[in-house]
């Protein structure tokens, strides 16, 4: 793989290349792909959608939205850092092509920010209910109708897919989605593969899947675009973007140290237990400073900023070392898998999983999500088969005439019109989804 293809601003629908030294210095290419990002509905959406805690009411527990927002600025940082360095690496770049280091954050920070926009309501559990939906509810009987990667998209369904599909799908008058850069979908495309097989091996890039069979052939044209190394002749599997990596990298540091922040401040975690974790991965602490902070909040925030300094300068260090291997697909694992940090990583890592994921609070609240999700499914996934069939009921006709105008059910395809559900209601926040759900039981109005 090669840098020059890369970096590629194209965009959906363009017939005249873009060139990087033609770009408008006051607002770039990159840039705009984080605009239009930023103002999409479906990112608004993401700011009542569960992190950690499903339907927190305190101000300081993290949704996606603020969770992507702080990925993005970390991203941002991440990549700046890299760009300077390839640079200096592969300065033709710079002196032939004009690409600048701040183009790398740009992509970095606007693939960051997108990075949970195809996540459903409830978090992974979310995730978890649709996909058991089809795999052992109501929707098991869809499956004779399905091919088995169609099947497949839906049984495990994927948060990374369904948000390839919001960043890219078609609509009168969107044509192309967004229309962002085929540099930052490729940055967005952590899994670029199909559902099936299932992890055909330990690469990083197969833990997943990165698009449906909706939009296969969309997913071709960016990674052809990109010119990203084919991995299969079987199936549809290329090598990762590279920046795909730092945009993982720049997730994998926020879900761990800020996820960590939300249990201590919520009390699930002891303040001096955490901080001797937090400590290993800081450097440089003022000690005088730090003695004059009063509060656990102010404590752990000193401590967070540092330990999440110490982590981008670790996984940037880890992207140059292995650059060559990157852009040849020989790289296997996440950066931070690679880091001389990985058990203090890990330790703090199950921690919250013992004393936050797994918490009561969040547990209770994720049963509810499942089964307000689960009801959902029930109610629009029969509406959408009696469509197909062309078979509805009067209560088919009462949710159909209810449905968005974005949802678009096409009688002959089955596959698309469980789709276009699994889409509605994957963009609900959890709390449309809980009135949603109160309101098909009839207890609210």
């Amino acid at each position: 793989m090669h840098w020059e293809q890369l970096l590629s601003l194209k965009r959906f629908g363009d017939t005249n290349k873009r060139l990087r030294k033609e770009q408008d210095e006051t607002r770039l290419g990159f840039e705009v792909d984080y605009d239009r990002i930023i103002f999409s509905s479906e990112f608004r959406g993401l700011q009542d959608k569960t992190q950690v805690v499903p339907l927190s009411k305190t101000d300081f527990v993290h949704t996606r939205l603020t969770h992507s927002l702080e990925v993005s600025v970390v991203g941002r940082s991440l990549g700046r850092k890299v760009g300077q360095l390839l640079l200096k690496k592969h300065p033709h770049l710079e002196n032939v092509h004009g690409y600048k280091m701040n183009d790398f954050g740009a992509i970095v920070a606007a693939a960051a920010l997108a990075h949970d926009i195809g996540n459903p309501p409830f978090g992974h559990s979310g995730e978890k209910a649709i996909g058991s939906y089809f795999k052992a509810g109501e929707g098991v009987h869809f499956k004779k109708h399905l091919t088995d990667k169609e099947y497949q998209d839906l049984c495990d369904f994927e948060g990374n897919a369904n948000g390839f599909k919001i960043l890219t799908e078609s609509r009168h008058g969107r044509e192309g989605g967004l229309r962002l850069s085929y540099a930052t979908l490729g940055a967005f495309m952590k899994y670029p593969k199909e559902s099936l097989p299932k992890k055909p091996s330990n690469h990083i890039a197969d833990k997943k899947y990165g698009f449906f069979q909706s939009e296969k052939q969309m997913f071709d044209g960016v990674a052809s675009e990109l010119g990203l190394t084919k991995r299969s002749d079987e199936y549809l599997s290329f090598q990762r973007h590279p920046l795909a990596f730092l945009v993982e990298a720049a997730d994998d540091i926020c879900y761990t140290i800020i996820d960590f922040e939300d249990g201590i401040n919520l009390g699930l975690i002891q303040e001096e237990y955490a901080l001797e974790y937090l400590i290993t991965l800081v450097k440089n602490i003022n000690k005088t400073k730090y003695s004059e902070l009063r509060t656990t909040e102010d404590r752990v925030s000193y401590l967070r900023a540092l330990a999440i300094g110490t982590l981008i300068d670790e996984a940037a260090s880890i992207f140059m070392k292995n650059e060559d291997r990157i852009l040849a697909g020989e790289f296997e694992t996440a950066l931070l898998d690679a880091s001389q940090y990985k058990a203090q990583i890990k330790d703090i890592i199950d921690i919250s999983i013992n004393n936050v994921y797994q918490s009561k609070e969040v547990i209770n609240k994720e049963i509810a999500g499942y089964e307000i999700l689960n009801q959902l499914l029930n109610a629009y996934g029969k509406m959408a088969f009696n469509y197909f069939e062309g078979n509805l009921s009067n209560y088919d006709r009462l949710l159909l005439n209810v449905l968005p105008e974005t949802v678009n059910l096409t009688a002959d395809n089955l596959y698309q019109n469980l789709l276009a559900i699994c889409l509605y209601i994957s963009k609900l926040s959890d709390t449309n989804a809980m009135l949603l759900h109160q309101k098909l039981k009839g207890n609210i109005l």
